[in-house]
């Protein structure tokens, strides 16, 4: 077993010094171009005028130079992503049969000899890349995936379509996916051919599916239920291009480390128009990575929330009475004091709640009605009426006095989600009272209560994108930056219309004013769909993947829901692996109220990741999580048997025993899993061990030797050995049979279980380890 390790892990070398000769000489030609688009832009800014069709030919080869410069410029992560191997012809053997290799990429380049060095992904050239299957491999003998950062070979995964179109040598070096299912092939002739057939059979069913309509992909662990998933969401964007490239698609992953992981194995994903979140990163401006105890998530997920949203909206418009204590407004101004009575402000009001529309974009008919009821007041006052036609006016300059806005915003303040949710959980007094309108007990209520300024959590995302459906927003200033955006380019048109009228070219007709006004304006950095589609929480997108779906609660599902109105879905998940406190116990109690009919099931049977002697071990503890849910057949018999470890204690010997591990595994990762509340005790243990965390730290947690993580923060991910900590632990969690189910099944190798007490019912078997 460890001649094999060793051997394969010199071929994945030897593959990867292949590729980055490759790679590194489409940099340089990169380089090269980039210099060379250089020296022409600085050559075309430097051309004499001359006449007429001078000019012309300088502004356009200044444009289409720039225009070269910022194209190269923008591909330099990313540049390469993938590789593709053909065979033409159908001859005997090798007769007749050609072969070829193209490398995709972000751009096309062609070297010194003008020879295709690298395919732009959108050439008809690359679609093999994209639409090939098992059931339809386009003439591909393999698919490799190039994992580059920094101009830097990190990684490689290969698919093989057509195993007796490649040589001993592409055998011997075949890497990831490819080299598993390669290893089950030499294993058993017969059962083991047909097995992988049905692998196939089953991924090609997922990646081919019509885009309209939600598609679930049910599988256990290790059925390729994740890898499968991306592949569909590789082929739907190259297949429906037109569709997907406007709109763009939205991938949502448990956590941050689990969406580098995706960037990993499908790197070709980042370089189209994919937004990749996890729920605490749904809502722009907020990047929440910590969750809520069980019992607050508990409540912050349950469909009574939307009551208590709208409550808290509601509890923040205010009469007079309810804000001031007295029925009228009266407000202090530097004319005397102004007063609307209660009546005419109970009328306002009652209007703007009939309207029916968000809170903010309704205030704004109580702002402006009563700035004209103040200034009535005014003149009345001051015994001179005001014109109707001038209340508007008077009304604007009333709104620049303090008193006057305050008294507006107590009444109906202008909210942000954020404000308006901070301020609910800190006021324990406005709590309670929206608590009990909305039916939540007084139980719910204190979990919901925490000091104001406290840090944002996943649970509270889907309660602050439910806050800005109810609140809408003012568009008042982006309409005036409009309309001033609008005036500056009129006066840029009328300024290049003098340009030609002095020049004499006013009547030429290759040539107008706004198309010269045009290419001399600074409109910014050009955003690409995701970018755009990241930074607008309204924006809906193509179609939308949610991997580890059965996490999600039904406020989670409400705001996926939000962004693919069109119901485009693929849906990933197990359901015996649910943890969270609402999570899916099947799948039309979780879609049911947002898909009434096109739900299609894919069910991924066969495990080939994970050896059966781990599964057998998780079989175990399956009946105990989920009695209902059948275990995937697995067909890897390779690995090292699953043992039992007692420890004195967590602190003394388990740095032995994860040094003794990491040394068994090589080159391969480890993963240390433990119950929420003995990971900080079992990280400070293990102080060379990486944790997932926020920012770049965390998501660069997986490319660690060892990184240690409760059973949420390991879903969806896989590792060549894993010791799970104290299984009683996790086990006394409110799902812990569950979360122990995920812990056991994230092992491809080695699984070991360490225990200072007994062990507990679903691990005996592994008593004396």
């Amino acid at each position: 077993m460890e001649f094999r390790q060793t051997d394969a892990q010199d071929a994945a070398s030897a593959t990867m010094a292949v590729e980055q000769a490759r790679v590194s000489a489409m940099y340089e030609r990169l380089d090269t171009l980039r210099e060379s688009t250089a020296h022409r832009l600085a050559a075309a800014h430097l051309q004499e005028r001359g006449g007429f069709a001078a000019i012309v030919e300088r502004e356009t080869r200044s444009y289409e130079q720039a225009r070269r410069q910022a194209q190269l410029a923008s591909v330099e992560e990313g540049l390469c992503f993938g590789r593709i191997d053909l065979v033409h012809g159908n001859g005997d053997g090798d007769d007749g049969r050609e072969t070829e290799t193209r490398y995709v990429g972000r751009i096309g380049l062609r070297d010194t000899e003008h020879e295709t060095i690298l395919v732009d992904w959108r050439a008809p050239a690359a679609r093999p890349f994209y639409a090939a299957t098992p059931g339809d491999p386009h003439g591909l003998t393999r698919r490799r995936h190039l994992r580059v950062r920094r101009r830097k070979v990190i990684g490689l995964d290969d698919e093989v379509f057509d195993p007796e179109g490649l040589t001993e040598t592409d055998r011997r070096q075949l890497v990831g996916e490819a080299a598993l299912l390669a290893s089950l092939r030499r294993e058993r002739t017969g059962r083991m051919g047909d097995i992988v057939a049905t692998i196939q059979e089953e991924q090609d069913r997922v990646i081919r599916a019509r885009l309209a309509g939600v598609l679930v992909v049910q599988g256990g662990p290790g059925t390729g239920k994740t890898v499968a998933a991306l592949h569909r969401a590789a082929y739907l964007l190259y297949t429906h291009r037109d569709v997907l490239e406007r709109r763009g698609v939205l991938v949502v992953g448990p956590n941050p480390a689990f969406l580098r992981y995706v960037s990993d194995v499908l790197p070709s994903l980042g370089e189209t128009d994919v937004v990749m979140r996890t729920v605490g990163g749904l809502f722009p401006g907020v990047e929440a990575h910590t969750h809520d105890p069980h019992a607050v998530a508990e409540v912050k997920g349950a469909p009574r929330m939307v009551d208590l949203v709208r409550e808290a909206v509601a509890d923040r418009r205010r009469t007079p009475a309810e804000a001031f204590g007295v029925p009228d407004l009266t407000v202090e101004t530097d004319a005397g004091p102004l007063t609307v009575p209660e009546a005419r402000c109970e009328q306002v009001l009652r209007t703007a709640w009939g309207l029916r529309l968000p809170h903010n974009a309704a205030r704004k008919y109580v702002v402006n009605t009563l700035l004209a009821e103040l200034a009535r007041a005014e003149g009345e006052s001051l015994g001179r009426p005001v014109d109707e036609e001038d209340l508007p006016f008077v009304g604007e300059r009333l709104w620049h006095e303090d008193p006057v806005r305050e008294a507006v915003d107590a009444m109906w303040p202008y909210l942000s989600p954020r404000r308006l949710l901070r301020e609910l959980f800190a006021d324990a007094e406005a709590l309670a009272r929206v608590c009990a309108r909305a039916g939540l007990d007084s139980g719910a209520c204190a979990a919901l209560a925490r000091p104001s300024g406290s840090p944002w959590t996943v649970e509270d995302v889907p309660l602050l994108d439910e806050a800005a459906e109810l609140l809408g927003h003012d568009d008042s200033a982006e309409r005036a930056r409009a309309r001033r955006t609008e005036a500056a380019r009129a006066e840029e048109e009328r300024y290049a219309q003098g340009v030609l009228e002095f020049t004499g070219l006013a009547e030429e007709p290759m040539m107008d004013a706004a198309a010269l006004a045009a290419r001399h304006r600074d409109t910014g950095p050009v955003l690409t769909t995701a970018e755009r589609a990241s930074a607008d929480r309204r924006w809906t997108y193509g179609h939308v993947i949610v991997d580890e779906a059965q996490e999600l609660s039904p406020m989670a599902w409400r705001a996926v829901m939000r962004r693919v109105p069109t119901r485009s879905l693929t849906v990933v998940g197990d359901l015996a692996q649910t943890g969270s406190a609402w999570g899916a116990r099947s799948w039309s109690e979780a879609l049911g109220p947002y898909v009434r009919e096109g739900v299609h099931v894919e069910r991924l049977v066969v495990n080939y990741r994970t050896p059966a002697p781990i599964m057998a071990v998780a079989a175990e503890v399956l009946r105990e999580a989920a009695p209902d849910q059948e275990v995937p057949e697995s067909v890897r018999e390779e690995g090292d048997p699953p043992r039992a470890m007692r420890l004195s204690s967590v602190a003394k010997d388990l740095p032995l025993l994860v040094k003794e591990e990491a040394e068994t595994i090589g080159a391969g990762r480890l993963a240390v899993i433990t119950a929420d509340r003995l990971v900080e005790e079992v990280a400070s243990a293990l102080p060379k061990a990486a944790r997932p965390s926020g920012g770049e730290r965390g998501v660069n947690a997986l490319e660690e030797t060892v990184v240690v993580l409760t059973a949420t923060e390991a879903k969806g991910l896989e590792f060549d050995a894993v010791v799970v900590v104290e299984p009683d632990a996790v086990l006394a969690q409110p799902r812990g049979a569950n979360d122990l189910y995920v812990a056991v099944t994230r092992a491809t190798r080695r699984l070991t279980v360490a225990h200072t007490g007994p062990l507990p019912g679903p691990l005996e078997r592994l008593a004396g380890g």
